[in-house]
């Protein structure tokens, strides 16, 4: 069976909650490190490095093989964004008090595609499926998972963004490559109850498992040697790797691994039931900036390592 199909996002609690890994600690982790010379580095090369081995390309998530139909783009006059309000990178507020990152700036270059007026507003992340279903907005782009529970409330775009799992090991111990058998009675420290230990424990059956309750413990039991290797999501794991806490100590091993029945489907823009106008307008627009090398500014821009 093979380790890495299609990529999809992964997943612990609050990822399939949320849709992304748990990020709460980004900017301490090291975000704020990446805005300045990394960006400058990340825009030169347009490769970001992520392990000591080789760079890796900027993902894409869309097939030029497969180019959507310019939809009828005169319905739509304006398209108001919901999005959530403390969730660094992707939102938070800025400075200026308004609303940005990551998911922020791609609606704004969204409307821009479409030649439409666009207005953004942050809501409580449990509120807005409530607020879209009501008609207090028209689209939810806040890292929200495509999960067949809220199929049955809302519809979504295509993928925006996935995120993988990966493995991460002490720098001197890096490896290129991860497969079960490299593994055999090496320790592996992973979340307790999440879906990476699930996965762990049907692909990689041969390795020793330690649990851990939360991303802190297992990092640190990284650094202080207790295991050999950690598995986890591959975002918040970036950021680590390259932010202060993690000393310089760790890198990937390996590339990603991207099993849906784990990781699940990926992240999109919610619109609500039936309303294929705008969610067909949306994925033409998200095609067309990636096309256009829009998408790979702004991933840039906010992710100075690749998780993938």
């Amino acid at each position: 069976m093979s380790m890495q199909p299609q990529i999809t996002v992964s997943a612990n609690e609050r990822l399939i909650r949320r849709g992304a890994a748990t990020l709460g600690c980004l900017l301490a982790a090291g975000w704020m490190l990446g805005a300045g010379a990394a960006l400058d580095r990340a825009r030169a090369q347009t490769t970001v490095e992520t392990t000591t081995a080789a760079p890796q390309a900027v993902p894409g998530f869309w097939d030029p093989r497969h180019r959507p139909d310019r939809p009828d783009l005169s319905r739509l006059t304006v398209i108001r964004f919901l999005t959530e309000t403390d969730y660094p990178p992707f939102n938070y507020t800025g400075p200026d008090g308004n609303p940005a990152g990551f998911n922020v700036d791609l609606a704004r270059t969204l409307c821009e595609e479409i030649k439409v007026t666009c207005t953004i507003q942050m809501r409580r992340f449990e509120t807005l499926v409530d607020a879209l279903s009501s008609n207090r907005g028209d689209a939810i782009i806040a890292s929200l998972a495509v999960t067949p529970e809220l199929r049955k409330r809302i519809d979504f775009t295509d993928p925006y963004y996935r995120t993988p799992a990966r493995f991460v090991s002490r720098r001197d111990a890096a490896m290129a490559e991860v497969r079960p058998e490299y593994l055999e009675g090496k320790k592996v420290g992973v979340i307790a109850g999440s879906a990476h230990e699930a996965y762990l424990k049907v692909f990689f059956t041969d390795a020793e498992l330690h649990g851990y309750p939360n991303e802190e413990t297992l990092r640190q039991a990284l650094r202080q040697n207790e295991v050999d290797l950690i598995f986890g999501d591959a975002i918040s794991l970036a950021f680590w790797i390259n932010g202060t806490d993690s000393e310089s100590c760790c890198a990937f091993s390996g590339g990603p691994f991207i099993e849906s029945r784990y990781f699940g489907e990926g992240i999109g823009i919610a619109v609500k039931r039936g309303n294929d106008v705008l969610r067909q307008a949306l994925n033409w627009a998200l095609f067309r900036i990636w096309e256009k090398g829009r998408y790979t500014d702004l991933w840039l821009r906010y992710f100075s390592v690749s998780p993938f």
